[in-house]
């Protein structure tokens, strides 16, 4: 099935459609993942800000992502409320594959975010949100000097809630960039979370929120070799690497998405 996108997403991304009239959009554990590449992802957003039209978010979610919203029925709402919710993981790859969907690829956060800015260049305005003290800024130097992005601010938020008055004064800095784009890395739930609240506060066209992308496309991590991040192995990878930090999202949470994945798949459970 193609996966080009025929026509302008509609709100919120929900009823978007093939050529052939056929949804390009499928459920797991009753969140809608949309069946599209970095291509797609890329063209589609090139539509938004040429009709500058704001408000969107790009929920770009894994087994992480869904699990969350299997626990979280408000953080379920976020994602379904993205414009596009793309699969940033394998698992999710091989389930569009049997809904009939012609996924080749994942889209992988680091290589959506290195992708669009190297299609696109000097074209947009982008801001960088979030990572650990400098490595929004090492992240905007480094598209800046490889694809000539222009680079309309950064911030990084303390480790806590803002004030009120902390955010409007975010909100206040963003715009004021006039930022085409705005690249959020503050791991799940918190970034899609975050896209969602400012939604309709925030004047650019387009917010990704691509978490750990901040840290790989900068050097601060280390990527797994890309025979494991095509193959559904990355998460072994990630776990060795940070087995304190990531032992319970693959060893408790990984078996019990499997689980809920095979029920949904047989008709044992409904999610929605």
């Amino acid at each position: 099935m193609p996966t080009e996108l025929t026509s302008p997403v509609s709100e919120r991304g929900i009823g978007r459609r093939s050529a052939s009239g056929q949804s390009l959009a499928f459920k797991v554990l009753g969140v809608r993942v949309d069946a599209v590449q970095i291509p797609d992802v890329v063209a589609q957003v090139e539509n938004w800000i040429a009709a500058r039209d704001s408000g969107h978010y790009i929920a770009v979610t894994g087994m992480h992502g869904i699990s969350e919203s299997c626990r979280n029925f408000n953080f379920r709402a976020v994602l379904n409320q993205a414009s596009l919710v793309v699969a940033d993981g394998m698992p999710l790859v091989w389930l569009g594959r049997w809904h009939g969907y012609d996924m080749r690829r994942r889209v992988y956060g680091p290589e959506l975010t290195d992708a669009f800015c190297r299609e696109t260049g000097g074209k947009y305005r982008h801001f960088f949100y979030g990572g650990a003290p400098g490595v929004a800024d090492s992240l905007a130097r480094a598209m800046q000097e490889r694809y000539g992005v222009s680079v309309a601010g950064t911030y990084c938020p303390p480790f806590r809630p803002l004030t009120e008055a902390e955010d409007r004064e975010v909100v206040h800095i963003i715009n004021s960039s006039k930022a085409d784009v705005v690249w959020v890395g503050l791991s799940t739930p918190k970034q899609e979370t975050w896209m969602y609240q400012h939604r309709d506060k925030l004047v650019a066209p387009v917010m990704f929120g691509v978490g750990a992308a901040f840290d790989l496309n900068t050097g601060r991590l280390q990527q797994a070799p890309r025979w494991m991040r095509e193959n559904g192995l990355e998460w072994l990878f990630r776990l060795v690497m940070e087995p304190k930090r990531l032992w319970r999202r693959y060893l408790v949470s990984g078996p019990i998405f499997v689980w809920n994945v095979g029920l949904e798949l047989f008709k044992l459970r409904q999610f929605d």
